[in-house]
Formats: structure tokens, C-alpha cells, sequence
């Protein structure tokens, strides 16, 4: 009798805690754009792109994070065979000070996004081919961090996939990503946690 009741409870829990190995989760991690504010201009530096800047990365493991960076000589218009980009692999503390100010300083926002484990090994694949060779360039008109990361979350299903030109001018900069990010986890009950941004600094809005 005590058998059977164990047996009972153990297939009641199995399906359980197979649904919870099913599942991982990822954070896309906002990086706001900014510019000092006047009184502190001259102990602030300033950020590409100002308050219309900022970066996004998507952080796949536990502190490991990728974003689209670039490298080299900076294209205006993108350049099929001639790419000065790459894809970063790097701990947290390297891409929230990014723009070489402390990462404890800047206004951000990370949204939790959980994916099926089949996903999981899919975007593993991605990462490792994009970071052995950048698939696109990096251009003031084409891809940059938010259109890539934008790129990445299409192929897991998680926003509709565009070509390249089209994502890249749908996506022109970081707030046009986080804006649908957020109404995308507003929607699926996504955990999204932020933190303000030092007072030195004038920061982008949602």
C-alpha cells in the first residue's frame, strides 16, 4: 500500500520536473543611450550615438554575452565584401561598460525571455557560426547591435524574421528592439528588471 501511494506521487511530479528541464531562459540586456548633462560634461564622456545610442546583448549563459560590435574602419553604407564587424563574446562587466563608464553607473533594462531547450541548442549553433565569421557588415546604414540582436531573436521564433536591409532599417537603433521587447513581454508575463542611471547623465526614454 505505502508502494503504490510513492509510485503515485513520483508519476504526479514526474511531468513536473520535466517541464521544468524543457525550458531555459535568456536576457536580452538594454544598454540606454545618454549624454552628460551640462554641469558634469566635462567629467562625463560622451556616447556614440547620444541619447539615441545605447546597446543591446543577448546573454545566452550564465555572465556570457553576445553583441555586434564593430571593427575596424566605420562604413556609413554597409559593404557586402569588405566587413569591419564582429560578434563579442564577453562577461557582463565588459558589456555594461562598454562605452567606458562604470557598469554600475548606466540606466538598463534585461528582459528574461524563457525558450524551449531545442531553442537553446539552436541559438548555441547560431552563436558559434556568427562569431567565427560576422555575417553582415556593420554600417551607420545597415546592421548594427539592435538589428542584430533583433536577427538572433527572429531565428528562435521569438519576433518574424526580415532580410538584412529590412531588418536593418527596421531596427535602427536600440529603442526601436526594446520598445517591441516590451510589449512582447508585457504580453507573454516576461520578467524585465531595470536599474536608473547615474544623475550625471541625461538618459533616453522609453
Amino acid at each position: 500500500m505505502r508502494f503504490s501511494f510513492i509510485l503515485l506521487v513520483l508519476c504526479l511530479l514526474i511531468p513536473f520536473c520535466s517541464a521544468g528541464q524543457d525550458s531555459v531562459h535568456i536576457k536580452v540586456h538594454f544598454l540606454y543611450g545618454s549624454k552628460p548633462k551640462k554641469e558634469f560634461k566635462d567629467s562625463e564622456r560622451k556616447w556614440f550615438g547620444g541619447k539615441l545610442g545605447g546597446h543591446v546583448g543577448i546573454e545566452f549563459d550564465d555572465d556570457q554575452i553576445i553583441d555586434f560590435v564593430r571593427s575596424g574602419e566605420f562604413h556609413w553604407f554597409a559593404r557586402k565584401n569588405d566587413r569591419h564587424s564582429r560578434f563579442a563574446l564577453r562577461p557582463s562587466s565588459s558589456f555594461w561598460g562598454i562605452f567606458r563608464s562604470p557598469g554600475d553607473s548606466v540606466k538598463k533594462a534585461s528582459v528574461i525571455i524563457p525558450i524551449a531547450r531545442k531553442d537553446k541548442i539552436k541559438l548555441d549553433s547560431l552563436i558559434k557560426t556568427y562569431a567565427a565569421q560576422t555575417p553582415y557588415d556593420y554600417a551607420f546604414f545597415g546592421m548594427r547591435c539592435g538589428s542584430a540582436a533583433y536577427d538572433i531573436l527572429s531565428q528562435l521564433g521569438i519576433f518574424k524574421p526580415y532580410s538584412v536591409p529590412k531588418t536593418s532599417r527596421k531596427i535602427f537603433y536600440p529603442k526601436k528592439l526594446r520598445k517591441r521587447l516590451f510589449a512582447k513581454a508585457e504580453i507573454h508575463q516576461w520578467s524585465v528588471v531595470t536599474a536608473p542611471g547615474t544623475i550625471r547623465r541625461k538618459w533616453e526614454r522609453d
